[in-house]
């Protein structure tokens, strides 16, 4: 919900960039839910992400509502990650996701009606050509994606896969500039923050990379 959010109340690109947030909020989160040390390496590292959007935060004003709710969203992204690596360990992948999917589907069909007094939408019923696009976010984004997401976590831990959400924004910035010319909402303040993260994702991945190596 935060997700979407982000992206009605900004844009694309905006949206995906605090969703790259999430291997910081991973660091934080994961030692302390799994009750092990700090690993300050991590957090520094990640700490570019967070300057990349304070960048854009500070320099784009008119994308502030998004912004905050995309960094709300990397906060529960992060959280799901961390709790997913642990329930990996006793649960196959189909109980897994068939209880989480469940679970999302009974507790928004709960808050829909509370969100509708707030933002009256003028039809409920989407048209067919949404309908299509529903059915291929909700099969092939959603419950595919999260098949791989819980299968990776059996082999990899959930803050090296957060890295891989910081690809995200690289390519859904090309897609979105290349299909809704987003590039013309975009400050020079953007483009900085953006390089950031991108540094740090490939600080982030030099030091897992090193990690192994002297494993």
């Amino acid at each position: 919900m935060f997700f979407y959010g982000s992206i009605k109340y900004s844009n694309i690109s905006v949206g995906v960039v605090c969703y790259a947030l999430t291997s910081f909020f991973n660091a934080i989160l994961a030692p302390i839910i799994n009750k092990k040390r700090v690993s300050w390496q991590e957090i520094s590292l990640s700490g570019i992400t967070l300057l990349g959007i304070g960048m854009i935060f500070g320099m784009d004003s008119s994308f502030r509502v998004g912004i905050a709710l995309g960094v709300i969203s990397s906060i529960f992204a992060a959280l799901f990650t961390v709790l997913n690596e642990r329930l990996v360990k006793k649960y196959d992948n189909n109980t897994i996701i068939f209880n989480q999917m469940a679970g999302g589907w009974i507790g928004l069909s709960m808050l829909l009606p509370v969100f509708l007094l707030f933002s009256p939408a003028e039809t409920l019923i989407p048209t067919w050509s949404d309908f299509g696009w529903l059915i291929m976010l909700s099969v092939l984004c959603t419950v595919v994606m999260y098949f791989f997401i819980t299968n990776a976590l059996k082999k990899i831990s959930s803050f090296t896969l957060s890295l891989t959400f910081n690809l995200e924004p690289l390519y859904t910035i090309i897609l979105a500039i290349l299909i809704y010319h987003e590039n013309r909402s975009l400050s020079y303040g953007f483009y900085l923050g953006l390089a950031l993260i991108l540094i740090s994702l490939r600080l982030q991945m030099y030091r897992v990379s090193q990690s192994k190596h002297g494993a």
